[in-house]
């Protein structure tokens, strides 16, 4: 079955690229390119997309108030895509519940795999937002703003999660430690549900917020 995706942008080019690209894979669908966040709350209700791909600023309603809208539901997947001018805007996506995080000069390569990811419940990010965006954000939020763990995570798990941080996929955390990749995502499962976490970005976020992904292993 084919990936259902709506695309929200209020730049034409943008969502004319974006739909090109997307439909020259077999495996993905577009059903509707929109102007702003009104109209992209309109066609998910209508439509039931798996994936959306949001722009942050868009007149009316933009990107931020459509995620937070659709928090907390299976469907569809957010993959916020942005030219990453407002870094406090990439940070509110992320802690509401966006699955991906992209770049608008992005490769189309990425852009398809952010989908595909997304589409299947994982994320994926650009990895030169990872560690530059979570980086600056955590040195700027208050440490006793940091969310605890229900229960201390252990030592291969910190491993996971350092690796998570720096923007490895799970078969390079894999490779990278030794284990299989239904280890690396039984891990990554504990960790989640130790933090309460919606998915792979927040667990990121959480790692560099708390200091866990610049400690030493």
């Amino acid at each position: 079955m084919s990936i259902t995706v709506v695309i929200a942008d209020d730049q034409e080019m943008v969502r004319t690229g974006f739909r090109m690209i997307l439909e020259s894979r077999d495996d993905i669908e577009v059903l509707a390119d929109v102007v702003d966040g009104h109209a992209a709350l309109e066609a998910v209700e209508r439509l039931q997309p798996d994936v959306l791909l949001l722009d942050i600023r868009m007149p009316g309603l933009d990107g931020l108030e459509v995620t937070r809208r659709l928090s907390g539901r299976d469907h569809p997947r957010i993959v916020i895509c942005t030219t990453f001018d407002l870094d406090e805007y990439v940070h509110a996506a992320l802690h509401g519940g966006a699955s991906g995080f992209l770049l608008k000069d992005a490769s189309p390569e990425m852009l398809v795999e952010a989908v595909r990811a997304a589409a299947a419940g994982d994320s994926l990010v650009s990895p030169a937002i990872t560690v530059r965006l979570l980086k600056e954000l955590a040195s700027a939020r208050p440490a006793e703003g940091v969310r605890k763990p229900s229960e201390p995570l252990t030592e291969r798990e910190r491993d996971v999660v350092r690796c998570l941080a720096r923007g490895a996929t799970n078969a390079e955390i894999a490779r990278e430690l030794y284990v299989s990749l239904s280890t690396v995502k039984t891990h990554l499962a504990n960790v989640q549900g130790k933090l309460g976490a919606r998915n792979r970005v927040e667990i990121a976020a959480w790692a560099w917020e708390s200091g866990l992904a610049t400690s030493a292993a």
